[in-house]
């Protein structure tokens, strides 16, 4: 029997990565504040993930959660984000142990580290040494409100896996784009995740055992600034995709 899975966020362009290839695989219940817009897979809830009555509701009867919701805008205020980051990740982490599901993949964000880029130390770094890349091991830099959003959803799956034994694992998305890399924006070659590598990424989060993780979201780019290795040892997780062949 197919697992079944709590998709939040499910009309965003990650949800839609996630269900265009994986939309037969699980037990889907999609959630978000918009109806959706077209044909979908299992059951939808139209629901605010800030509502707690209705995101219990939506935990019932799940194995696995893929928390995507939230203000998506980096340059989003601190009450939105406040609101609908922080406190609907708390809302989600919260209900899905008492619910008991087994395991939440987090969508968190390249975001929660861009002010390794705006040190004036750093980008040298990336230029002359190819080696150098984030992975997953440092100290959070958010550099805006929305990274300090998505740095604060992995302390509470920190702590929920800690106190709780929720299985946890923290997805720092990097630029999630359809088809094909940016064209001439270096930055976002580098940090380039197809629709498809997408999929696949939040499909080994489902299916994989892990206690608590953080993971960089990219395709195998020729030019990195993240690290793939924990990806690849944890989730065994095998990008398909490469920014460099769409120069």
């Amino acid at each position: 029997m197919a697992q079944s899975v709590l998709l939040t966020g499910a009309v965003g362009r990650v949800g839609e990565a996630i269900l265009a290839d994986l939309g037969d695989e699980y037990e889907w219940r999609l959630l978000d504040r918009d109806p959706p817009t077209g044909d979908h897979p299992g059951e939808f809830v139209v629901a605010d993930i800030t509502d707690d009555e209705a995101v219990r509701e939506a935990m019932e009867g799940i194995d696995a959660v893929i928390h995507l919701a939230g203000d998506p805008r980096p340059e989003a205020p601190w009450d939105s984000v406040l609101t609908n980051n922080i406190d609907g990740t708390q809302t989600v982490f919260e209900t899905a142990v008492d619910a008991g599901v087994e395991k939440v993949a987090f969508a968190s964000s390249n975001h929660a580290v861009g002010a390794y880029e705006t040190d004036e130390r750093t980008p040298e770094m990336y230029r002359a040494h190819d080696e150098f890349r984030l992975d997953g091991t440092e100290l959070p830099r958010p550099g805006n409100l929305y990274g300090v959003s998505k740095a604060a959803g992995e302390t509470l799956g920190r702590y929920y896996h800690d106190e709780y034994g929720l299985s946890v694992v923290c997805v720092r998305i990097g630029n999630l784009t359809k088809g094909h890399p940016p064209i001439d924006y270096e930055r976002g070659q580098a940090m380039w995740l197809s629709y498809r590598d997408c999929a696949h990424l939040f499909d080994r989060c489902v299916k994989a055992d892990y206690d608590y993780e953080i993971v960089y979201g990219i395709s195998d780019n020729d030019r990195k600034y993240y690290s793939l290795e924990r990806a690849r040892e944890v989730l065994d997780y095998d990008p398909q995709d490469n920014s460099a062949r769409h120069d």
